[in-house]
């Protein structure tokens, strides 16, 4: 006949099994989630560094240089563009004060 003392003793076991289970699960999504987070960085740093090499590739030259400054008025005049059209919309929906 088995022993009460032998029946905690299973139950404890079972039961630290469980909880080490879960610790188990947590900490591995913990490490996924980390993994992720530097897999987008890494992406994202590569891209930067991508984007610096085409900008030092390109003025490279004189013809390069005068190509690169042509293309960055270009995104500075798009991005001024897009501003006063955006807040051109959103003050001509509001209320006129008096």
């Amino acid at each position: 006949m088995p022993s009460v003392e032998a029946a905690f003793h299973d139950f404890l076991k079972a039961l630290t099994g469980i909880f080490s289970a879960i610790a188990n699960s947590i900490f591995g999504v913990f490490r996924a989630v980390l993994a992720l987070f530097q897999e987008v960085f890494g992406a994202v740093f590569h891209l930067f560094n991508a984007l610096a090499h085409l900008v030092t590739d390109l003025t490279q030259t004189m013809f390069g240089f005068v190509f690169a400054n042509f293309f960055a008025l270009l995104i500075i005049g798009g991005g001024v563009y897009w501003y006063t059209q955006r807040q051109g919309s959103s003050v001509s929906k509001g209320k006129r004060k008096a």
